[in-house]
């Protein structure tokens, strides 16, 4: 019987240090999520990221105007009168 207490007294020290890991994990898994959610740049939209290869152009005004008309936001008399002004691609 004396060797009962002794297995006992090391059960209670893993399980006090198993409680202890157990809880020092979850503050720093918390911490940490927290620190990810700010950044240095906190209330400026963050553009997407790039596509492709090379710089991000803007699309033209006729790609815009080609996909409000394929959107169904304009009719396609107001299409052409609009394409005539801004002239055709080779017109520039």
């Amino acid at each position: 019987m004396s060797g009962y207490g002794v297995g006992m007294g090391i059960g209670w020290v893993f399980m006090g240090l198993f409680w202890v890991l157990l809880i020092a994990a979850i503050v720093w898994l918390v911490v940490a999520l927290a620190r990810s959610g700010h950044r240095a740049n906190d209330g400026v939209p963050v553009p997407p990221p790039p596509t492709g290869f090379g710089p991000a152009q803007a699309p033209s005004p006729l790609d815009l105007l080609d996909r409000r008309l394929a959107a169904g936001e304009i009719d396609l008399a107001t299409y052409q009168q609009v394409r005539a002004a801004l002239g055709e691609p080779g017109n520039r």
